[in-house]
């Protein structure tokens, strides 16, 4: 008989898992973070990462370790995803390129995730059936998670966009551009249903300093609170779906994403 995880010390390792994939036609790399005692750490979540080449910057395995420490969370197993050379195709939302064709290539990306990561986990974990499912990222990352979470909310309970590049549009500044060109507002509002999702979004007040309306609030704010607003629209409500954190100072960089990340996943997969 197994001892329930919160009657053991929890002891974070490190692994690689390696992926040729056939999809995005190169190697994508993903540290992964897990429980020494699998097995005796039931049930487990899965936390899937974009940017997984900042895991060091981020103190994510030394935040999980404070957070067993401290009996904060549930067991999880974290799956940082390496971003490659073609970062800014292969993030974005799928099938909605920005006005400069970036993010041609995020449809493939979701492909990845669904068709190969997904079952490559499941090869290395047999047979186990997560409690939690999440996906979060960091800037353009963020965006990422949002769009794979929200296309594929079978697959997902939740997802967390750390300064989220929510400005991602379909018309540039000054050529016909209105906040109604902003692509992950179009895509919730365009969405007939409901998916089955629970949000987490930051900002920090010196993400940036672009503010296109002049209302005194930096773009990034304003975005994300226009997101927000979108899923309320849709029938979400806060703070039951929505949790919404503003780091005041906080800027758009690993320290601050570091800083927030406790709460996140004490959001995602506390107690």
């Amino acid at each position: 008989m197994y001892l329930g995880w919160n009657e053991i010390e929890m002891t974070v390792i490190e692994d690689r898992l390696t992926i040729n994939s056939a999809l995005l036609k190169r190697e994508v790399i993903c540290d992964l973070l897990m429980p020494e005692d699998v097995e005796a750490s039931q049930p487990l979540n899965l936390l899937l990462l974009n940017d997984g080449q900042e895991i060091e910057s981020l103190k994510i395995k030394q935040t999980l370790q404070f957070l067993y420490d401290n009996n904060s969370i549930s067991p999880l197993v974290i799956v940082a995803i390496y971003a490659g050379e073609e970062r800014l195709q292969e993030y974005g939302v799928a099938n909605r390129p920005d006005f400069k064709n970036r993010g041609a290539k995020a449809d493939t990306y979701t492909q990845f995730i669904t068709t190969e990561l997904l079952p490559a986990i499941n090869d290395l974990l047999p047979g186990q059936e997560f409690k939690t499912t999440a996906f979060a990222g960091f800037s353009l990352g963020g965006l990422s998670a949002l769009d794979i979470a929200w296309n594929n909310a079978q697959l997902f309970d939740k997802v967390g966009v750390f300064s989220g590049s929510l400005w991602w549009r379909r018309k540039e500044i000054g050529k016909g551009y209105t906040d109604a060109d902003r692509i992950a507002h179009a895509m919730i509002r365009e969405t007939a249903d409901k998916p089955e999702l629970k949000f987490w979004l930051q900002t920090g007040t010196n993400d940036e300093t672009a503010d296109r309306n002049r209302n005194g609030i930096i773009d990034s704010i304003d975005d994300t609170i226009d997101l927000i607003k979108e899923l309320e629209a849709k029938g979400y409500n806060r703070p039951a779906d929505i949790t919404y954190v503003e780091v005041v100072g906080g800027s758009h960089d690993a320290p601050t994403w570091a800083k927030a990340m406790p709460r996140f996943l004490c959001w995602a997969f506390g107690k």
